[in-house]
């Protein structure tokens, strides 16, 4: 079994080489003897010809009109190579000798008064055989010449196999050494034939595995990372309560953890599948409001809550993730503001800002504004918008800003006419 494919390619070429070098050198020796063959063969069909002709239906033959054809009229007159042919009853034939004679034997029956009169055509050949005079005057040339060629056809075929088997040796190369975050050699996806085609196939295979495992490293991260704190929180109001039953601000504190880590799950499963998960254009108006009236409660009224967005606001990504992110976002505003806090959304040159007040005297209580935000800047990129966030003495502030139709259009504008050009 051969250790690559170019070695199978190019002993396969070698072989076919070879063999056909062999068949055709067959061929042309078949062909010379053959052709002296039937030379000898016309020679002595020219002068049966030229002795029936002479005869004249009198049954006397004259003698041969060729140097090297002789005329017998019993067969006891006939070389001895000859004579066993003769009697044998063959009327043409080719006799070897190993003295050096090679007769082309024939018979010719020629028509007299008294009957018919058998005559024997002998040709002694043996100067007229030039194919085996050139064998052996410049055999040793032709095998030169033929093992030369033989070389030569072994070296394009080495060369024609490497030629050909090169660029599936580099993408087994590529494939073979491609680590997490690489990608195949783009020469080798550009190529126009069946082997671009399969780089290609590799490379978008490759990026969807990595993007695959890419979001499972970070669910097993985001779940050991982002459900610790909730779940500590929790142990320690049950560690604080002892035996006794948890009061009103236990089990609000119990009831907040169990919902931060729901709403937790939730984005974690969401974004495991966001390779999945299309975007649309949508109103982000109505998730805002959706959220608003889920997680705002009633007594909040006009001063606390402040809301500058046009009627509808028309973006570009994941609705399911832009609620989640929503949630979150004004979940997060709701339970670091406190009972006191004030909550602004405005919406102004393409930005998104939610702004809320707090309170510095429940920072024991409160989680502390950095838990989450790995998870909301991952929904973010997910959908491709942007958020910030900024947390003041007296305030917490995160600007999102999302994808607009109108620059997705413009994209796919640009994108067409750098096509076109």
């Amino acid at each position: 079994m051969f250790k690559s494919i170019r070695h199978g390619m190019f002993a396969a070429l070698a072989g076919f080489t070879i063999l056909i070098c062999i068949c055709y050198t067959g061929l042309t020796l078949v062909i010379a003897y053959v052709t002296e063959d039937m030379l000898v063969d016309r020679l002595l069909q020219r002068e049966a010809a030229a002795v029936t002709a002479q005869s004249g239906g009198s049954g006397h033959a004259g003698p041969a009109q060729h140097d090297l054809i002789r005329t017998y009229t019993s067969i006891d007159a006939l070389p001895s190579a000859v004579q066993a042919t003769a009697l044998a009853g063959s009327r043409r034939a080719e006799i070897f000798t190993d003295t050096g004679q090679h007769y082309h034997f024939r018979t010719l029956d020629l028509q007299a008064p008294a009957g018919a009169q058998r005559l024997y055509l002998v040709a002694d050949v043996a100067p007229l055989l030039v194919v085996s005079a050139l064998v052996r005057d410049v055999g040793g040339v032709l095998i030169g010449v033929a093992i030369g060629l033989i070389a030569l056809a072994l070296l394009l075929a080495y060369l024609l196999s490497r030629r050909l088997v090169l660029p599936l040796q580099v993408l087994a190369d590529d494939v073979r050494t491609l680590r997490p975050g690489m990608d195949i050699a783009p020469g080798i996806q550009q190529r126009r034939d069946e082997i671009g085609y399969l780089a290609q196939k590799f490379a978008t295979t490759i990026a969807e595995l990595h993007a695959v495992l890419a979001r499972e490293q970070a669910f097993t991260r985001d779940v050991s990372h982002e459900l610790r704190t909730p779940l500590t929180i929790m142990n320690n109001t049950f560690v604080k309560a002892g035996s006794r039953l948890p009061d009103e601000h236990e089990v609000a504190q119990l009831r907040a953890g169990v919902d931060d880590i729901a709403n937790t799950v939730d984005v974690l499963f969401a974004l495991a599948r966001a390779g999945h998960i299309a975007d649309a254009p949508f109103d982000l108006r109505g998730a805002i409001e959706e959220s608003l009236l889920r997680l705002v409660a009633d007594d909040w009224t006009g001063e606390r809550l402040t809301l500058d967005l046009p009627d509808r606001l028309d973006v570009t990504g994941n609705r399911h993730l832009a609620a989640l992110l929503m949630n979150n976002c004004i979940g997060n505003a709701l339970f670091h503001g406190g009972p006191a806090s004030r909550l602004t959304l405005t919406f102004s040159a393409g930005r998104l800002r939610l702004e809320n007040s707090t309170d510095p005297a429940r920072t024991g209580a409160m989680q502390g504004f950095l838990h989450g935000q790995n998870l909301l800047l991952r929904i973010a990129e997910a959908m491709a918008w942007d958020v910030a966030f900024d947390a003041g003495e007296s305030t917490y502030r995160v600007d999102i800003v999302p994808r607009l139709p109108d620059q997705n259009k413009s994209l796919h504008n640009c994108t067409s006419r750098a096509r076109r050009t």
